[in-house]
């Protein structure tokens, strides 16, 4: 293996360390307290996991940390209730309401019933929609942080050639739509994608996000070039199972001039992001500086 590990894990720690120290110095200068308010709709495992860490976490770096459990069979009439008074409370700042919802729920509405200025997972149609023209926006946690280590890696991503594998609208289109607000050149490959190999293989830059278990093999990489595997996919390890990417690790890593683990890579990422989108979030409200470095 010869190339450098981007350490995500390490990463984050950093990133939620400049977001605790802005947020003492807003309760010292200004008194005021960012706060995350994250709604949980049934029991799905993985999100209550998900959800226990981002309230650990908020919690950890100065910040209010607000859940709303709700039962399985919630109506859309009182989530949506719920959505619109916490868009009004000035104590919050950020909401974010845990996907996947039950199938009763019609997750587009919910989404987009949430405040734009409080959405700081940065999926509500407005922040979509600005993003994509290069304006000022809330930008969805996992790409925030993926542009973020990419900035530290290389400095400059201005002429890169970009491969974002994988066009959803949560990671793949923002992810795209950032790279270019870097100035790199940048392509979209997907499962109708002819000769996707050979596309990556030209590829300065390659984002995995297709959800694929290590779709992605050191053949197609260009010597050199960095990979970030945004993939976390579960697969057969004797009884158990192991956590792998859509990135083949060994085979890439030997070829790459960087990369990052699964786990520990871009994962840690996402949540450290949510807590940089929050604070943003609280000083655009109150209109004070943003702090530098945790935005796009």
């Amino acid at each position: 293996m010869s190339a450098t590990i981007i350490d995500g894990k390490a990463f984050a720690a950093r990133v939620r360390a400049q977001v605790a120290e802005h947020i003492t110095r807003l309760k010292s200068e200004h008194g005021l307290t960012p706060g995350l308010a994250v709604v949980l709709v049934g029991e799905d495992p993985a999100s209550q996991v998900y959800v226990r860490n981002k309230g650990k976490q908020t919690v950890e770096v100065g910040m209010t940390s607000i859940e709303h459990r709700l039962e399985a069979d919630t109506s859309e009439a009182d989530l949506l209730d719920l959505v619109r008074k916490l868009n009004v409370d000035p104590k919050i700042h950020g909401i974010l309401v845990q996907l996947p919802l039950p199938d009763h729920l019609n997750s587009e509405l919910v989404i987009n019933t949430i405040d734009p200025a409080k959405d700081v997972d940065g999926f509500h149609i407005s922040n979509v929609g600005l993003l994509g023209t290069g304006q000022t926006s809330m930008v969805p946690c996992t790409p925030l942080g993926c542009l973020m280590m990419l900035r530290d890696h290389h400095g400059s991503l201005s002429g890169l050639n970009a491969v974002v594998v994988g066009r959803s609208n949560i990671v793949g289109k923002p992810m795209a739509q950032l790279l270019l607000g870097d100035s790199c050149t940048v392509t979209i490959a997907h499962s109708r994608t002819k000769n996707i190999a050979e596309v990556v293989g030209k590829a300065d830059i390659v984002v995995a996000a297709v959800g694929r278990p290590q779709m992605i093999t050191g053949d197609w990489i260009k010597p050199g070039a960095t990979v970030i595997d945004v993939g976390i996919n579960r697969i057969p390890n004797g009884e158990k199972t192991r956590l792998v990417g859509d990135v083949d690790f060994d085979s890439c890593a030997a070829v790459a001039g960087a990369i990052t683990p699964v786990p520990g890579g871009v994962g840690p990422m996402t949540i450290a992001c949510l807590l940089a989108n929050t604070l943003t979030a609280a000083c655009r409200a109150n209109g004070l500086s943003e702090p530098s470095g945790l935005t796009a």
